[in-house]
């Protein structure tokens, strides 16, 4: 148990306390607690301050940043393994995710997962799935700077974390934002770059993490012409993983 928890638990069991003796609350100094060691442990497991997934999770759900959250239903922070073999982004969520909390569940998701299955991955056993953003813009529109740059820090945390051995995005709005370049997807796509981290974990120097695009699986249901190219930048990736 961590020491925040044994707090509010103190703080708890005080108030019934002070509740079932006469109905007043007392003020009283709080206790000072320590975490016990295997919360320790796992908190350096989860990576710098004892920071994790379901915390990253968690302050999205809390965020008020931009003017998204007042328009979602739910949030969409990403679903995968962790140490994922691949990390893949995506722009941002769209209705089906929005309702759902997940991403990549519509038939753009479906779509995904065949084209991951086709090379032998998949977000149940070596990826994980998240986007740029974290909310859906209305009317799935392409999320505004200020929407991707609200949700930069939750994306950068998630790969101190996550440390993927590789990053595949999916589309324009992913490759040009982990890019930071604004030449289209026909241009960026099928080959790789170094993407650095923006936030090594424990000022670690991490090394650059292979990055390759695609075109969005929407991209390919709206023109099947794209798929054969798509499927070539597929191949590429897995070249790369098994050489």
């Amino acid at each position: 148990m961590t020491a925040e928890d044994k707090t509010r638990l103190a703080a708890l069991l005080d108030t019934s306390g002070d509740f079932l003796r006469d109905e007043h609350w007392r003020e009283r100094e709080a206790p000072l607690f320590e975490d016990d060691a295997a919360d320790s442990v796992a908190q350096t497991a989860m990576g710098a301050g004892g920071d994790s997934l379901e915390t990253i999770a968690a302050d999205v759900r809390e965020c008020r940043v931009c003017g998204l959250c007042g328009l979602r239903i739910l949030p969409v922070p990403g679903e995968g393994v962790r140490q994922p073999l691949v990390l893949v982004i995506g722009e941002a969520p769209g209705s089906e995710e929005d309702e759902r909390g997940k991403p990549f569940v519509g038939a753009a998701g479906r779509l995904l997962d065949r084209m991951l299955a086709s090379i032998n991955l998949s977000r149940t056993t070596n990826c994980f799935i998240t986007n740029t953003v974290k909310c859906r813009p209305p009317g799935n529109r392409d999320p505004s700077p200020q929407e991707t740059a609200a949700c930069a820090p939750f994306l950068a945390r998630q790969i101190r974390i996550l440390r993927p051995a590789y990053i595949l995005c999916m589309g324009r709005i992913a490759a040009q934002t982990m890019l930071r370049t604004s030449e289209g997807i026909g241009r960026l796509r099928g080959k790789f770059f170094d993407y650095t981290p923006d936030c090594p974990l424990d000022n670690a120097v991490i090394a650059p993490i292979p990055l390759i695009a695609t075109y969005h699986p929407s991209a390919l249901l709206r023109d099947a012409n794209l798929k054969r190219p798509a499927w070539e930048d597929l191949k590429t990736l897995l070249a790369h993983i098994q050489p």
